[in-house]
């Protein structure tokens, strides 16, 4: 009797779980392939990503530092990359673009919900 009646302030009240919403865009002529992204506490990823296409993700910070990628992409090698920090609670955007030459570019638009 007491869960629904929670659930139901919860959302009147506009409380939602905080994530962050990702999105990788391959902006190369070739497919990007075994993509994985670690971040915090977890890590997800994908077998391939076609040229000019974009694969979506979106998770829930828990602990914090940076997050990464590995894929095999122009070099036929697989590649690193590390990129911003990420915190605990965060919640928001995430744009990962591999351009040509295994060149990865990061943008963020996240913020701390008290």
């Amino acid at each position: 009797m007491l869960l629904p009646a929670a659930v139901g302030i919860c959302l009147l009240s506009g409380c939602r779980s905080r994530y962050v919403q990702t999105t990788i865009t391959n902006h190369t002529d070739t497919p990007l392939r075994l993509i994985e992204v670690d971040y915090p506490s977890a890590s997800f990823g994908t077998d391939q990503i076609a040229p000019q296409q974009a694969f979506h993700y979106r998770f829930k910070v828990q602990g914090s530092g940076p997050v990464t990628i590995t894929f095999t992409g122009d070099s036929g090698k697989p590649t690193n990359a590390t990129g911003p920090q990420l915190s605990e609670g965060e919640q928001g955007t995430l744009q990962v673009s591999v351009e040509a030459g295994d060149h990865v570019k990061w943008a963020t638009d996240l913020v701390t919900k008290p």
